[in-house]
């Protein structure tokens, strides 16, 4: 379709706006809106800063007053319809007056859409599609939890130049610089999870935790907001009035996804550390066991019984509590935009065996340690239904940092949205691949990606690829 060209810059803005709310939003979408006055000024600007708080449209309209009416508002995604503990910002914007709305990406949750058919019916003009590409990289996880019921994976590896991840003696510290490292924590620290192999916490006995580092304390190299991946990285947008750079502001649209309360403050997620154990190996003194963050063990419907007796408390570890038992995959609704239906609190996101050797206590509070039963399939487990049980947990996002057999069941099952790769040059010859087997029997499976962005971080590559649609996958 043909795009108006006086559309473009403000929607430009708004994507770059929602941007600002990656990693803070979960489980709920990130929104950026702009309005502009009658006569084509801002008047206001907003994005949906962290779940709980007002919504992106609210924040911009709130900003432009009596300046919205008759002005347009360029909103990344659809405006909600659906009546929660607030109003929908449809009727917030049919209230405030505005003439036209600007929609990049239809929303596709059946509670939260309408918005659009709402303010065409009250007479608003309405424009769709605008950007619409650019607005859903921006806000890709939700759209696949949102769309295909599960979170958006992204497999991070390590290797060498050749595609070693580890030498002949398992030795894999460390491949990458400390630039490179400290960009992974940064991207853990965005996802609501991170999954781990049992095989990965039986030889590294990992922490799994995200550690990144202050804003503008990190090393040369990394930038300080790292952006979305795929997306150029926004560090120049001002604050906008309304929404301070640490967010603190009281829900003016609180509560419109349960489990949201009027009044929310942000609060500082703790990674959901998540192990695939299929035969309930975990041993009870593993530090993923070790209550500094909430931990799900996932493992066979046939494994041992005794698996619940060893994940009851050791010294130093939490039990879980009793609105989380042991349950059995895909007992959860699918998630929707009202995300905040699923039992599981806000979550963020881990770290993988190479990187977790680091020493240290911690003074967080004792967490969780939940165990959830999933189907078998060949050696592993069934990861279509583990994911979903995370998404009925409010898992949005999954950063997949396991070693090459868990990986390679990933690529396998067609469950890896996105891979981030860093490359070091540096030259191994024998060692572990980077990927295990993938199902690939003749070069035409091979599983294709495209390039997204391939950036240096230090001395090492980053490279961000994703993979080409699949003819009968939904994407």
């Amino acid at each position: 379709m043909e795009i108006p060209a006086e559309d473009v810059a403000p929607m430009a803005r708004a994507v770059e706006l929602a941007g600002r709310g990656h990693g803070t939003t979960s489980p709920n979408p990130v929104v950026g809106c702009v309005v502009l006055d009658s006569a084509g000024q801002v008047a206001g600007e907003g994005f949906h800063a962290y779940a709980g708080g007002p919504h992106a449209e609210i924040v911009a309209l709130a900003q432009a007053g009596e300046r919205a009416k008759g002005g347009t508002a360029y909103v990344t995604l659809e405006p909600c319809d659906h009546t929660g503990r607030t109003g929908p910002c449809s009727r917030a914007l049919l209230d405030a007056g505005v003439a036209r709305v600007v929609i990049a990406v239809p929303d596709p949750t059946p509670k939260a859409a309408g918005g659009a058919a709402r303010l065409r019916a009250h007479g608003v003009e309405v424009t769709t599609g605008v950007l619409a590409e650019r607005a859903e990289r921006v806000n890709e996880e939700w759209l696949t939890y949102a769309r295909l019921g599960r979170p958006h994976v992204t497999w991070k590896f390590a290797a060498t130049l050749d595609g070693r991840s580890a030498a002949e003696d398992g030795t894999s510290q460390w491949i990458t610089s400390p630039e490179a490292r400290a960009d992974v924590h940064r991207l853990r620290a965005a996802a609501d999870a991170i999954v781990a192999g049992i095989g990965t916490v039986l030889a590294d006995d990992p922490r799994l935790t995200a550690r990144p580092s202050t804003p503008g304390e990190g090393p040369a190299g990394v930038p300080d907001v790292p952006g979305v991946l795929g997306i150029p990285s926004v560090p120049s947008i001002p604050d906008i009035q309304g929404i301070p750079s640490v967010p603190g502001l009281p829900g003016d649209h609180p509560g419109d996804h349960p489990g949201h309360h009027a009044g929310d403050r942000p609060r500082v997620r703790v990674p959901l550390r998540v192990v695939v154990d299929p035969d309930g190996r975990t041993p009870p003194s593993a530090r993923v066991l070790d209550g500094q963050a909430p931990t799900l063990v996932a493992v066979a419907d046939d494994a041992r019984t005794g698996i619940e007796t060893d994940l009851l408390p050791a010294p130093g570890r939490a039990a879980a509590p009793p609105h989380a038992p042991v349950r059995e995959a895909g007992e959860s609704s699918a998630p929707g935009r009202e995300s905040g239906e699923s039992s599981a609190p806000d979550r963020e996101a881990g770290e993988s065996s190479a990187l977790d050797r680091e020493s240290g206590e911690s003074s967080a509070p004792a967490h969780e340690v939940d165990l959830v039963r999933v189907p078998r399939r060949g050696a592993g487990l069934d990861l279509e239904a583990l994911l979903r049980e995370l998404a009925a947990r409010g898992v949005v996002s999954v950063f997949l940092e396991g070693g090459p057999t868990l990986a390679g069941s990933f690529v396998g099952q067609g469950l890896v949205d996105r891979v981030v790769a860093y490359v070091a040059p540096a030259l191994l010859g024998s060692g572990r691949a980077a990927l295990g087997d993938a199902g690939v029997r003749t070069i035409g499976e091979l599983p294709r990606l495209t390039f997204d962005e391939i950036s240096q971080i230090g001395p090492d590559l980053r490279l961000i690829a994703r993979p080409n649609p699949q003819p009968g996958r939904e994407k």
